[in-house]
């Protein structure tokens, strides 16, 4: 009996110190006893206002560039009398063929002189066609590409003949500026007709003495008429001639902005 309750004793002893011994812990309901660290919770944002060093503005919304202070816009259309420097002709002049013209009187705007008189402006001969056997007219095409200040401030500019007038019998045929000769009808009647009247006499004389005869005379006549007629229509019409000094008016073909700051000679000492 009492070997029975010793055996009991140690027994009770035994599982009184299982109970207290500590339980393992479990991953799943202890997170902090994971392996693996928790993400960083990241802090919300309250200030929703941009950072202006890191936002780029959009492109709409760029400042506009203001205009230079010294800037004047010389508007499409615009027309400025010109000086011819050198003779042209339809009848030597080529394509590709330099002209220079120079600015027969002050340009103004806003009251101030924009382009002096005495600019030089260059350009060049764009096209040239003469009169033809017969028909047709000569024509010639000038465009202007440069003007030079006196201050030698110097400008690209695109610009075309709108006038002649200083060349009666020549006209501008076109928007693109092509000089045109007026017709020669009337000149070419008349030299057809004083033609066919040396003619008639040339070929009667020379028919009544070839046959002696009085219808001779008449068939000679009306040969020589036929021929001073047809020589007289059908010989080429006159060339487009534009003297030095012919005065022309130039219309810009495009706005062009001009530095005032650079018009003016430099004076001495500034």
């Amino acid at each position: 009996m009492h070997g029975l309750l010793t055996v009991l004793l140690v027994s009770g002893m035994a599982l009184g110190q299982a109970s207290e011994a500590p339980k393992p812990s479990d991953p799943a309901q202890n997170p902090s006893s994971s392996s693996e660290p928790a993400p960083a919770q990241q802090a919300p944002t309250t200030d929703s206002s941009p950072n202006p060093e890191t936002t780029s503005a959009s492109p709409t919304q760029a400042p506009t560039p203001a205009a230079a202070p010294n800037t004047i816009i010389i508007p499409e259309g615009t027309k400025i009398p010109l000086s011819l420097a050198q003779a042209i002709s339809t009848k030597n002049a080529r394509e590709g063929d330099a002209v220079y013209a120079t600015t027969a009187f002050p340009f103004v705007m806003d009251n101030r002189i924009v382009i002096p008189a005495g600019s030089y402006v260059q350009g060049t001969i764009s096209h040239v066609e003469r009169a033809s056997h017969g028909h047709g007219r000569a024509e010639i095409l000038i465009h202007f590409t440069t003007i030079i200040f006196p201050s030698g401030y110097t400008v690209m500019l695109p610009g075309s003949i709108q006038n002649t007038p200083g060349a009666d019998d020549k006209s501008v045929k076109d928007k693109e500026g092509t000089i045109q000769q007026d017709k020669d009808t009337g000149r070419k009647v008349e030299d057809a007709a004083r033609n066919g009247v040396y003619g008639t006499m040339g070929g009667a004389t020379a028919g009544g003495l070839a046959t002696g005869s009085l219808n001779g005379a008449r068939v000679g006549a009306g040969a020589g008429a036929a021929a001073g007629i047809a020589w007289a229509l059908l010989k080429r019409g006159p060339d487009v001639k534009l003297d030095a000094g012919t005065s022309i008016e130039m219309e810009i073909q495009r706005p062009i902005p001009i530095d005032a700051s650079r018009i003016t000679v430099a004076k001495a000492g500034s």
